[in-house]
C-alpha cells in the first residue's frame, strides 16, 4: 500500500458527514487520492451521486457502507462493506429496517433531551439526505440552538453521554447477519476500527487483544473478509498488532480516516503503512 493514496472510510451528508458525495469526490481528485470509498452509516443512498461525480472527474470510487451491529454477547461492532450490489433487494430491505430502528430510537432520544432541559425536536434537525438523523446530526443541532459551542461537547456526561440518553439504544442486527447480507449482495465485509471495541478489557492491553482476536476469529468463520488496520484512533504499535491478526486470519488490510468533515484535506492521519 506504500505510495498508494487511499481512504476507505468516508462519510457524507447522506448520513452524518458534512460534505456531499460530489464534494468529497472532487476534493479527493484534487488531493491526488488513487482510490476512496464512501461508507455512510446504514445507507447506500449517496453512492449513485458519488459514482456520477467520479465519472466526471475520472476518480476511482468504490461503493461502501458502515453498519452498526452487535455480537451475541451484546458487544457493539461496526461492519464496513465494499463493492456490494447496491440494488440488491435483500440488502435494501435490511437497510430499510435499520432506518426504522434509528427513527424509533430518536423519538425516545428527543423526549429524553427535552426532559433534561434541551428544547429540541426533529423539526430542529437538518437531516442528512434521505432523512438520516444520527447522534452527530443531533449534536450539530444543539450547537445551532446555542446549548453548546462544539458538537463534541454533546457527547459528554451531561447530554448524549448521560445515563438517561445512553440507556436509549436502537435495536442492532447481529454482526453475523450484517456479514451475511453483505456477502449475498456480492460485498466484502470488513471489521471497522477494531480498537474501538468496548467491554473486552482496557483498550490496547494484552487482555484486549486476546479478546478482540477471539471476536475476529469467530467473525472470520461467519464470512468476514477484512480488517481495518489503519484508523486515526490507532497508534503505530496497535496498527501493527492488527496487521498481524489480519495476516494470521487471511483478511484484507484496509485503511480509513473515518472522515465526517467538510474538507477531505482535514482528514485525520493514520499510522504509517507497514
Amino acid at each position: 500500500m506504500q505510495g498508494y493514496k487511499i481512504d476507505y472510510h468516508i462519510h457524507t451528508t447522506y448520513s452524518d458527514g458534512s460534505a456531499t458525495p460530489t464534494q468529497i469526490v472532487k476534493r479527493a481528485k484534487e488531493l491526488e487520492y488513487d482510490e476512496i470509498a464512501i461508507t455512510d452509516h446504514d445507507t447506500t443512498a449517496g453512492l449513485k451521486e458519488a459514482a456520477i461525480a467520479a465519472e466526471a472527474v475520472e476518480m476511482r470510487v468504490i461503493p461502501g457502507i458502515e453498519i452498526a451491529t452487535q455480537t451475541e454477547e451484546g458487544i457493539g461492532l461496526h461492519i464496513l462493506g465494499y463493492r456490494m450490489d447496491t440494488e440488491n433487494e435483500e440488502l435494501q430491505v435490511f437497510l430499510e429496517g435499520m432506518l426504522q430502528r434509528r427513527r424509533a430510537r430518536n423519538v425516545k432520544l428527543f423526549a429524553a433531551l427535552r426532559e433534561m432541559g434541551y428544547d429540541i425536536s426533529e423539526d430542529d434537525i437538518k437531516t442528512g439526505e434521505k432523512g438520516y438523523v444520527g447522534k452527530p446530526v443531533i449534536a450539530r443541532a444543539l450547537v445551532e440552538k446555542g446549548y453548546i459551542s462544539r458538537p463534541k461537547e454533546a457527547f459528554g456526561a451531561e447530554i448524549l453521554g448521560s445515563p438517561k440518553c445512553r440507556a436509549i439504544k436502537k435495536t442492532k442486527p447481529s454482526s453475523e447477519e450484517a456479514i451475511q447480507v453483505l456477502l449475498q449482495a456480492g460485498g466484502i465485509p470488513v471489521l471497522a476500527h477494531p480498537i474501538q471495541t468496548r467491554g473486552i478489557g482496557e483498550t490496547g492491553s494484552e487482555e484486549f487483544f486476546e479478546n478482540v482476536e477471539k471476536i475476529i476469529a469467530r467473525l472470520k468463520k461467519q464470512g468476514l473478509k477484512g480488517l481495518e488496520c489503519y484508523h486515526p484512533d490507532m497508534n503505530e504499535e496497535q496498527s501493527a498488532r492488527f496487521v498481524e491478526l489480519a495476516e494470521k486470519y487471511h483478511l484484507h488490510i484496509t485503511r480509513g480516516s473515518d472522515f465526517h468533515g467538510k474538507d477531505l484535506a482535514d482528514a485525520d492521519p493514520t499510522a504509517e503503512y507497514r
